[in-house]
């Protein structure tokens, strides 16, 4: 016979978790991100960061948080900076609460950057709040918007697990990942790279552009914390949601047909996003 807290567990675990898909001003990528977590299975909620700040919305009611992509406060003060003063200033109390939880946290884009601008990444020993990484001006010095290939470089990372490459797509003029050497060396002993870009073949960049795109140090496209819970990630996988988003789908179809192969029913990049959700659905 099941117990009534048995019952109750079992129940809990099977209900969709809660994301909370944050916005603000020079946001853009909210729709998309709460769209792809939404066909993964969450129940998944756009909030502004000033409903947050007045008490409206709480942290505590959501598993996933979510940082979009976008440019927050138009990159005033540097990618991503404005975003994080105004969380840190605001609701620094909820956002540590939320990381001692058993909870997920992932930042795309302009995500990425303020998350890393926020300290939550990399987060060495449990020590959230201090900025160790920096996403810097790309190195062709312009906005690079093209499809890329990012390999997995790290076995801890949750949203990562099963996957090997994802074809997705760029599009940001600061994603120049930059921390000092022992920094990076902590990162690779503690297995917190999470994506490197490779080329068609999966070898390394070795930062050759366009392969690389942006000149990150060692490749390095997505970091994530010690427990493997945060993820910081520059590449938009949400992007390549559907397989006829791919910018070669056309090449990839016309492959399949000619050798009887099948056509994927879906983009690679929710794969991530379904990791993320079924984290809380075991």
């Amino acid at each position: 016979m099941i117990s009534f807290t048995d019952y109750h567990l079992k129940t809990i675990n099977h209900m969709k978790p809660k994301v909370i898909v944050l916005t603000g001003y020079g946001i853009n990528s909210e729709e998309e991100t709460k769209f792809v977590f939404e066909k993964s299975g969450a129940d998944a909620e756009i909030v502004h960061i000033n409903d947050l700040v007045d008490g409206t919305k709480k942290l505590s009611n959501y598993q996933i948080m979510a940082f979009p992509g976008g440019f927050a406060h138009g990159d005033d003060t540097g990618s991503g900076n404005a975003y994080a003063n105004k969380m840190r200033n605001n609701i620094w109390e909820q956002v540590q609460k939320f990381l001692t939880q058993d909870k997920l946290v992932i930042g795309v884009c302009n995500g990425c950057q303020i998350i890393a601008n926020l300290g939550l990444v990399p987060g060495f020993d449990g020590k959230y709040g201090e900025r160790l990484i920096a996403l810097r001006h790309n190195a062709s010095a312009r906005y690079e918007c093209r499809w890329v290939n990012i390999k997995t470089d790290s076995k801890k990372c949750v949203w990562t697990r099963d996957i090997d490459t994802i074809r997705c797509p760029v599009s940001h003029g600061e994603g120049n990942f930059y921390m000092e050497k022992d920094v990076l060396k902590k990162l690779n002993r503690d297995d917190q790279v999470v994506f490197r870009y490779v080329d068609d073949n999966g070898k390394p960049a070795k930062g050759k552009f366009p392969v690389n795109p942006n000149g990150a140090v060692e490749d390095i496209a997505a970091v994530c914390d010690p427990t493997g819970r945060v993820l910081a990630i520059m590449p938009h996988p949400e992007r390549n949601w559907n397989f006829y988003n791919e910018d070669d789908w056309g090449l990839l179809k016309e492959k399949a047909l000619r050798e009887g192969g099948k056509l994927p029913k879906e983009g690679q990049g929710m794969k991530m996003f379904r990791n993320g959700v079924e984290y809380f659905m075991k």
